[in-house]
């Protein structure tokens, strides 16, 4: 089984402060995690549960254990909702391997785990060394071990540990050579970060084709890009690789680009999707990726998309354009806003950038337009139909923003740190940037929900769910 473990920043720091307390000893804590069951196991930490210090005998600089009693409830726990189980603790001195006593203690106590939680979900160990870095296994029912392919920690800064680069284990590839500047700029980790990425893309017009074409070039080794809709006249303004010929034939947006991106040849596997984000396969496909671009203009669409970095531990860039004008053609403003949202801390929602106002007044005009059209004309809901104007030099601005706000959050080379720049605003018309900081405050919509991956209700929506699903 191919498998990762993904954590936030506020988890990965908490971890960090019990398991080095500055006395050079080994300590020990214990996580239940949601799971996405997609073409890569992705293992999502939803709860911690601290050792105490002075419950583990023996406790040393190589050594810990403690007495299996503390986590028998929180074993309970897991078995009642099916969850998995991941055992961390700390190498105190830096070495980055499973030693022989971590061998013979997983093969003890992960058989015992697999006795008490009935389903059949992987668990596994994790090592976090001093500097914060991470690397682990599965460890399966007979006390098999087998690596977890990445760790990844979502937090202000977007950290992707690789096993084989934790660990020194196997050859690490050169970059390619059409990534060979990149790494000049960025430095061969993180270009080889890039090489092993998943993105999500939702919303392949103006800003969205713009974003897939830089990720292409980045070298980013997978894509899903999600858009419903075909090619028309009014959008050849602004769409990167469309054609007057794929408007008069309304060519899918999806198909457009990803014969594109073929077509570049520089390797980028690509899922198209021509589904609204409000369908249950596209779910799981985002799902399946390491992070997701939201390049969509609607409430209720960016409010899905902050559901599922939530559910499943995803960094979620968001980039939106506004560019106003009068009935005449003047221009009263240019601007735009980004957001980089953690999955358990503010959201769209508690930022204020989506109202759900809006978002139940989108849901009932996508479900049932008629309805809308009558409690809209009655005056129960605010009109949701604008159509504002775009232009592909404005879009490319702000299309170029959220990308670099990507890489800045993988590689850190900005001044100030990246909690400065939650949210950015940014004025073409004053030429003006506006930085709001992370609140540190998390979403009540939706940080509970961060780490529960797969659930027998898809993200709790009843619309996107089937019964197939896991708990």
């Amino acid at each position: 089984m191919t498998a990762s473990l993904s954590l936030t920043g506020r988890q990965a720091a908490t971890l960090h402060a019990h398991l080095f307390p500055g006395d050079g000893r080994e300590a020990a804590a214990i996580a239940l995690c949601g799971r996405r069951a997609g073409s890569r196991h992705r293992l999502l930490v939803h709860t911690l549960i601290l050792i105490p210090h002075d419950a583990c005998e023996p406790r040393t600089a190589t050594t810990v254990a403690w007495p299996t009693d503390l986590i028998v409830p929180r074993l309970m726990e897991a078995d009642r909702r099916g969850w998995s189980v991941v055992k961390f603790h700390s190498h105190p001195g830096g070495y980055n391997a499973f030693s022989d006593q971590d061998d013979a203690s997983d093969s003890l106590l992960f058989p015992a785990i697999a006795g008490w939680i009935d389903d059949d979900v992987p668990h596994a160990s994790v090592v976090m060394l001093p500097d914060g870095a991470l690397f682990g296994r599965l460890v399966d029912a007979d006390g098999l071990f087998e690596p977890l392919e990445t760790i990844a920690v979502v937090g202000e800064r977007l950290k992707i540990w690789r096993h084989d680069e934790v660990t020194g284990a196997g050859c690490l590839p050169a970059s390619a050579p059409f990534a060979k500047r990149h790494a000049q700029a960025f430095g061969e980790r993180t270009t080889r970060a890039l090489g092993h990425l998943s993105a999500a893309v939702i919303g392949c017009s103006g800003t969205g084709s713009i974003v897939i074409e830089q990720l292409v070039r980045l070298g980013v080794r997978r894509l899903v890009i999600v858009d419903p809709d075909v090619v028309k006249d009014h959008n050849l303004n602004r769409i990167l690789n469309t054609t007057a010929a794929d408007a008069a034939t309304r060519r899918l947006k999806v198909d457009v680009l990803h014969a594109r991106i073929v077509e570049v040849g520089l390797g980028t596997e690509v899922l198209p999707l021509a589904r609204n984000l409000f369908d249950a396969e596209a779910v799981r496909a985002v799902a399946d990726c390491d992070l997701v671009f939201g390049c969509v203009d609607s409430a209720e669409g960016r409010f899905l998309i902050n559901r599922i970095a939530a559910f499943y531990l995803m960094p979620y860039f968001d980039v939106g354009v506004a560019l106003d004008a009068d009935d005449s053609g003047t221009i009263t403003q240019v601007c735009g806003y980004l957001h980089y949202v953690q999955p358990d801390l503010s959201s769209l929602v508690s930022r204020g950038a989506v109202s759900m106002e809006d978002v139940r007044a989108e849901g009932e005009r996508r479900r049932n337009p008629e309805h809308y059209a009558v409690l809209r004309r009655a005056g129960y809901i605010n009109n949701v139909d604008e159509d504002r104007p775009a232009v592909i030099s404005v879009n490319t601005v702000f299309s170029g923003l959220i990308v670099n706000e990507m890489l800045a959050r993988l590689h850190d080379f900005r001044d100030e740190p990246g909690d400065a720049y939650a949210t950015v605003g940014f004025s073409l018309s004053q030429m003006m940037l506006y930085p709001e900081p992370e609140t540190g405050r998390p979403c009540p919509i939706f940080s509970r929900h961060a780490g529960r991956g797969d659930t027998a209700l898809l993200l709790d929506l009843p619309e996107l769910s089937s019964r197939t699903a896991e708990c």
